[in-house]
């Protein structure tokens, strides 16, 4: 370290005094240098840093009476009070605690006391006051040496540390309190730089305006900058990380050919779940499962043919005779399939990949994996021969654009899909494999009604699970908690 142009104004002035004094405190360097003790705290981190200055630590540790203490030293110890007790006539314990000298607490601690000290003594049951009772105990000429400076605990003698132990047994008369002193030296460093630090003299850090229209920026000197030095921590608006999330996760589909399809929240009944070849007696369209939007119906939005192929299929499939009405329910999407299957059925492509993300509403109870209200990632890529080797494919593709490396897949089963597969990634936090994406090849009840000749490959999960496994999260409500320190600490850029 030999540029002293580096050097912030701080750590000069901190220099200059050392230059004349030699193990000094952080107060009296304030005092000296006409700063804050916490600027010149500040100054002496860094000039440590740089090893220009060195620093001495000192540990003193002084006694002073606590708020009881005082009390105490005015009222007396209980043997004191005691055994004026006993001056006063007072001879039996029963008569001293009504009188009031001493509490029933203290009594033991009195009575050892006073028999320690020799101010009393017993006959015939009575305790009576013996000749040395005038004199002070070597414990409360302890405690009258102590006024509001305290007393350096190493300068006690050997007498005065037994009494000082034996106090401290004694509850809440002794305050010890510790001070530590810091002493700053220059190293042989920092006394090199000296000469040096004279030399260049005082420098600009900040080029004015002032500086500039009056051309004197010509003539001073200006002092470097310290590119390494610490700055304040700034917390600017940003957006939620999750939203980065799903900026990412569309860019990725985008990257591997895919175009972005949206939908309406509120749903046909029709197209989440009949269209999809739900029966309209199965578990997931109750109550229980789905939000219904009490007392609303639509129309149908699909044309003729398509609503009386859909029901053919469903009178074929299920033993419950198909409602129209039950169809016209309004629900909440308990997913974004009805979106991707309605585009479908609307441009009935040969070849195409489209996804969406949005979010969806589940009837169920929150824990650490489930939300009432979610984000689902959704895709489907529909060509001629397209094949479950070809769906694999393209999740371990957009997991690896994401960062995950470990998956494995498992048969499942879905109403809309045949063959089914559950993708499962391992969740590093928790330490163990969880579920992730439900994917399928598209059933025939399902394309063909809507006029959808080639096969079609789809595939959907929830992106908060994505975001747990990216932001190391261990309870998927912690993405919704808007704990500040969270959020902040999330990196912008992630790999």
């Amino acid at each position: 370290m030999n540029n002293v142009s580096t050097l912030h104004p701080i750590e000069r002035s901190i220099l200059r005094v050392l230059a004349n004094n030699d193990a000094i405190s952080i107060e009296i360097l304030a005092k000296m240098t006409n700063l804050e003790v916490d600027q010149v705290r500040r100054g002496v981190e860094w000039l440590k840093f740089k090893k220009l200055i060195s620093i001495n630590e000192s540990s003193n540790s002084r006694v002073f009476l606590s708020l009881e203490g005082s009390t105490t030293r005015i009222s007396g110890l209980p043997e004191r009070r005691l055994v004026n007790a006993v001056r006063e006539g007072k001879n039996t314990i029963r008569e001293i605690l009504a009188w009031g000298a001493i509490r029933n607490e203290e009594t033991n601690a009195a009575i050892a006391g006073a028999k320690r000290n020799q101010w009393i003594q017993f006959e015939e049951g009575k305790m009576i006051a013996t000749a040395l009772a005038e004199n002070k105990s070597q414990e409360e000429v302890f405690l009258d040496k102590l006024d509001s400076n305290g007393i350096d605990i190493t300068k006690l003698n050997d007498e005065e540390k037994k009494v000082f132990e034996q106090l401290k047994r004694r509850p809440n008369y002794l305050e010890v309190r510790v001070h530590n002193e810091y002493r700053i030296s220059l190293t042989k460093v920092g006394e090199k730089l000296l000469p040096i630090h004279e030399k260049e003299g005082s420098q600009e850090r900040r080029l004015t305006s002032e500086l500039i229209t009056s051309g004197r920026w010509k003539e001073v000197q200006f002092s470097a900058l310290d590119i390494e030095a610490p700055a304040p921590t700034v917390y600017p608006g940003r957006r939620h990380p999750l939203v980065d999330i799903v900026e990412e996760v569309k860019e990725i589909f985008v990257g591997l050919g895919f175009s972005e399809i949206e939908g309406p929240i509120l749903q046909s009944a029709f197209w989440n779940f009949d269209a999809l070849f739900t029966p309209q007696d199965h578990p997931a369209r109750e109550m229980q499962d789905t939000f219904y939007i009490s007392g609303q119906r639509q129309a149908i939005p699909a044309t003729v043919d398509q609503k009386r192929k859909v029901a053919q299929v469903h009178k074929k499939w299920s033993s419950n005779r198909w409602d129209a009405k039950e169809a016209e329910r309004v629900v909440l999407r308990t997913h974004t399939t009805p979106v991707t299957l309605l585009h479908l059925a609307s441009v009935k492509p040969d070849n195409g990949r489209f996804f969406s993300v949005g979010r969806v509403f589940r009837n169920e109870k929150m824990s650490y994996k489930h939300l009432a209200e979610f984000h689902q990632v959704e895709g489907v890529a529909t060509m001629p021969r397209a094949s479950l080797r070809d769906l694999m494919g393209l999740q371990i593709e957009f997991y690896a654009k994401m960062g995950i490396k470990k998956i494995k897949f498992w048969p499942t089963f879905f109403p809309y899909t045949e063959p089914s597969l559950q993708s499962m990634v391992y969740n590093e936090k928790l330490e163990k494999w969880v579920e992730l994406f439900g994917m399928g090849i598209f059933r025939p009840e399902v394309t063909e009604p809507l006029g959808i000749k080639n096969p079609v490959l789809a595939w959907g999960g929830g992106l908060e699970r994505i975001a747990m496994i990216r932001f190391g999260l261990d309870d998927i409500r912690e993405l919704y908690g808007n704990r500040l320190t969270w959020l902040r600490s999330v990196p912008k850029c992630q790999l």
